[in-house]
């Protein structure tokens, strides 16, 4: 239809020139407090989770979020250190193309093996930049639907005879290891790490002490297991969108692979330390403090990360990818029933318990049997295996109740058969559990040296 008369045409260049997408949108910092920036002159115009660059007063800019409006401000924290930024500076927008919400994304690519990036995908190896893939990945993804997934796959060989033989994890289950500082959690990640059969393992250092990265890339995981892995890094000292933004970045690499139909393992240490950046995320932008000081929104966050990993769609040719992932979870003072351990122990598959007890007593890694489950271990062993588990753990289980009695001599052998079997046995299966960070046992292996310790020849 041709527009004849003024008005018409008048309204329809006004139609047309509201399609018009601007190139750069231009706010001014208005204050700042804390970490928060509010940002005047962008309220219309931006969405949680947009990204802006906040101009400093030296010149550089500062990439930041935006993560709340109030009073008609827009609020966003940076990426970087506050140090330059004031009232009247400038805060750049571009708007995406399509209208989208213009929020992070990485171009994951196959060539990334090997490389140590930070959060926003920049590479911290010092061996050049990284090659970008043909394709975007938004970084704040949705879950795969529920109803699409795929079931667990076979069971997983992780090389480590406590794992295989008391908690057997098998592909696209997701496991806690709920651990106390100074355990052995670093060692224990190492070892999965290298001695997983899988194609593929991602590592997310989340809140990681800087002095440890380079000890546990050359130490702990080693050239070899280096490989194979692509580690992202945001240290202690990073704002706490990085460290935040650290989890979503190795869950978007871990989601790049499973989509080409292979086995993919993902250890995130910690997801305690995520859990501290929302909450300092949270307070900041004025949200109420709730259990523990913990925010509301903490406890929504944690499944959308959570829920990613997993098992991805059906495909008709049979090629399902997994994301095997194992989250560590920092228990404060030991204490296994704070709120971020209930949360997660209430979403993931199952989780192993590191007891400091163990460790004191020299055995590593000090995996706490009689405490640790998996839930995917009924549908992946066989009977026998199942049987000779739920023995071992019986007089396991029988021994600790009566170690005080036996050291103190009140128990006398021949006073009872099962109490005199777990003496007998119990020592040698503690034994077993006993594993070098560089000694590997498979699964069949594994539980073939339990059924020699419970049913010698």
């Amino acid at each position: 239809m041709r527009c004849t008369t003024l008005p018409e045409r008048s309204a329809a260049c006004r139609a047309r020139l509201h399609d018009i997408v601007p190139s750069c949108l231009e706010g001014r910092i208005a204050a700042l407090s804390g970490l928060v920036v509010d940002i005047d002159g962008l309220s219309g115009h931006v969405s949680v989770g947009d990204r802006l660059l906040l101009a400093a007063r030296d010149g550089h800019g500062v990439p930041a979020e935006i993560v709340g409006f109030r009073h008609g401000l827009a609020q966003a924290m940076p990426f970087g250190s506050l140090d330059g930024l004031g009232p009247g500076g400038a805060a750049a927008f571009h708007p995406h193309p399509l209208g989208e919400p213009n929020g992070g994304t990485l171009p994951v690519s196959n060539d990334w093996l090997g490389r140590v990036l930070d959060p926003l995908g920049r590479p911290l190896d010092r061996h050049g930049p990284l090659p970008a893939g043909p394709h975007l990945r938004r970084v704040r993804a949705a879950p795969p639907d529920a109803t699409r997934r795929a079931r667990l796959g076979p069971r997983l060989d992780v090389g480590i005879r406590a794992f295989n033989c008391f908690a057997t994890c098998r592909r696209g289950q997701r496991l806690g290891l709920f651990s106390g500082s100074g355990i052995g959690k670093s060692s224990l990640l190492a070892m999965l790490a290298r001695q997983t059969a899988c194609d593929v393992a991602v590592l997310a250092l989340v809140g990681e002490r800087g002095r440890e990265v380079r000890e546990f890339l050359e130490d702990d995981l080693g050239e070899a297991g280096l490989a194979h892995s692509v580690v992202v890094v945001a240290t202690s000292d990073l704002p706490p969108l990085m460290r935040r933004q650290a989890a979503f970045a190795a869950m978007t690499v871990a989601e790049h692979f499973r989509d080409q139909g292979k086995s993919v393992l993902l250890l995130m240490d910690s997801i305690t330390r995520f859990c501290l950046a929302l909450r300092e995320i949270g307070l900041s932008t004025g949200e109420p403090p709730a259990t523990r000081g913990y925010p509301p929104s903490v406890f929504a966050e944690l499944p959308r990360l959570l829920e990613r990993a997993g098992p991805g769609l059906d495909a008709p040719d049979g090629a399902i990818g997994h994301i095997t992932a194992l989250f560590s979870v920092l228990v404060e003072g030991d204490d296994h029933n704070e709120p971020v351990a209930d949360a997660v122990r209430g979403i993931l598959d199952g989780h192993i318990v590191l007891d400091r007890r163990i460790a004191e007593g020299g055995r590593y890694p000090a995996i706490d049997v009689l405490r640790s489950l998996s839930r995917a271990v009924p549908g992946c062993n066989a009977p026998e295996e199942n049987a000779l588990s739920r023995r071992a753990r019986a007089l396991l289980a029988l021994y600790a109740d009566m170690a005080d009695m036996v050291r103190l001599g009140a128990y006398r052998a021949g006073g009872d058969p099962a109490v005199d079997e777990a003496v007998a046995l119990a020592p040698r299966i503690d034994a077993l559990l006993r594993q070098d960070r560089d000694e590997r046992t498979g699964i069949e292996d594994s539980f073939a040296l339990l059924r020699a310790i419970l049913d010698p020849p």
